[in-house]
């Protein structure tokens, strides 16, 4: 099991949104201490987190970071962006932009801090994906959180020799300034946030925290047209 008291935790994406509540909630749970990345540092709104800069396609500022923070046993890889890329008219650029961050940034976090973690006695990795993973929505998003939950996969089997348990975390819309175009339900990043600190600290595979993730989880076992409305119209 994963202790969360008294541990030391990395969230990427730590100023808003799923990271804020993520940060919040691991106080919350008596996290020693919490370190919350963000492109601009001061936009890190909790007064007991410790701000750091870091730009996840970058290699050295990723390093920068791993030398700030050498205590590190939790690592959320929370950061994300979600441009509304579309495969057949979006430049490739901006396709290639967005794996950067949603596939390679995770990537480059987790190579520099395994081996803290694994100095630091073992600890655990929280990867945020998305019910997208599963789901594919016409453009780079769903596409990098796919490759993502994959390298979640991989990951879990090389690390869990080595102390690391790795639990991914899917969901649907939440509450926050990347779903504000969306109209209806969405779940509160309090309640994601706390979803998936029970899946760290229980030592889940995965966290499905809402009833559309669970069910389109389920649906992957099936035919195609069962979840794409207008495959079942040909």
């Amino acid at each position: 099991m994963t202790a969360i008291k008294d541990s030391v935790v990395l969230v990427t994406g730590g100023s808003r949104g799923v990271g804020k509540a993520l940060v919040e909630e691991l106080y919350a749970r008596g996290a020693g201490k919490v370190y919350a990345t963000a492109r601009d540092p001061r936009s890190v709104a909790h007064p007991d987190a410790v701000a750091l800069a870091l730009e996840v396609t970058d290699p050295d500022s990723v390093a920068a970071v791993a030398e700030r923070a050498q205590d590190v046993t939790i690592l959320v890889n929370n950061a994300g962006v979600a441009t509304g890329t579309r495969f057949l008219t979006s430049s490739l650029d901006d396709i290639r932009s967005e794996f950067e961050t949603n596939f390679y940034g995770p990537l480059l976090l987790s190579r520099a801090f395994v081996p803290l973690i694994e100095r630091n006695g073992g600890g655990h990795i929280l990867n945020v994906h998305s019910v997208l993973s599963w789901f594919a929505e016409g453009g780079a998003y769903s596409a990098s959180k796919a490759a993502f939950w994959s390298q979640t996969n991989s990951l879990r089997q090389a690390l869990q020799p080595r102390g690391i348990g790795v639990t991914g975390l899917h969901m649907g819309y939440v509450d926050t300034d990347m779903a504000a175009h969306v109209d209806g339900p969405k779940t509160s990043p309090r309640d994601i946030a706390s979803a998936a600190l029970d899946g760290v600290e229980s030592d889940a595979y995965e966290v499905l925290a809402d009833d559309l993730t669970r069910w389109v989880k389920g649906a992957l076992s099936g035919d195609p047209a069962a979840m794409y409305e207008q495959l079942a119209a040909r």
